[in-house]
């Protein structure tokens, strides 16, 4: 894949995968723009091993959560929501970047597999083998998680 390709590719994805990473980092914006700089250097620098399957979305989303994952371990690691719900209090000012902020709270509960079979099946409509190819895990897996994910979803947001 040239440059341009890559490009072209990266124009149509840019603002779904923004928003999928936005959600992963429960709200905080700063954050998920850095993964998603991190993400797309990444995916560029490794273009050339892409194959041209038209599958350029999931293996998009495959880096980004692979990204994800290590900002995590380096930078989010984070024992309780209170330590990280003082990440975004500065960088939202209006009362639209709180509409949302319950569903990212309770998100951010959720273990990273949980959360992430949670977003990828319910906001992006991946199939269940799909997204076991993103996470790298069994379709089992993907579908236990979805169930967990789903129940501590109903009790933390008392649905």
């Amino acid at each position: 894949m040239n440059r341009e390709e890559f490009v072209q590719l990266v124009k149509g994805e840019q603002a779904e995968l923004r928003r999928f990473l936005l959600a992963l980092c429960c709200g905080n914006a700063d954050l998920a723009d850095d993964i998603a700089q991190d993400s797309l250097v990444k995916a560029y620098l490794s273009s050339q091993t892409y194959s041209n399957n038209g599958r350029f979305k999931a293996w998009i989303y495959k880096i980004a959560y692979r990204t994800f994952l290590d900002y995590r371990k380096k930078i989010f690691n984070y024992t309780n929501l209170e330590q990280a719900t003082g990440l975004s209090d500065e960088a939202t000012n209006s009362d639209n970047a709180f509409q949302y902020q319950e569903l990212y709270d309770a998100l951010n509960q959720l273990n990273e597999k949980e959360r992430t079979s949670i977003l990828l099946f319910y906001i992006k409509g991946y199939s269940i083998k799909e997204i076991s190819m993103i996470i790298d895990t069994s379709e089992d897996a993907v579908k236990k998680q979805l169930s967990r994910g789903r129940e501590h979803l109903k009790t933390k947001m008392k649905l």
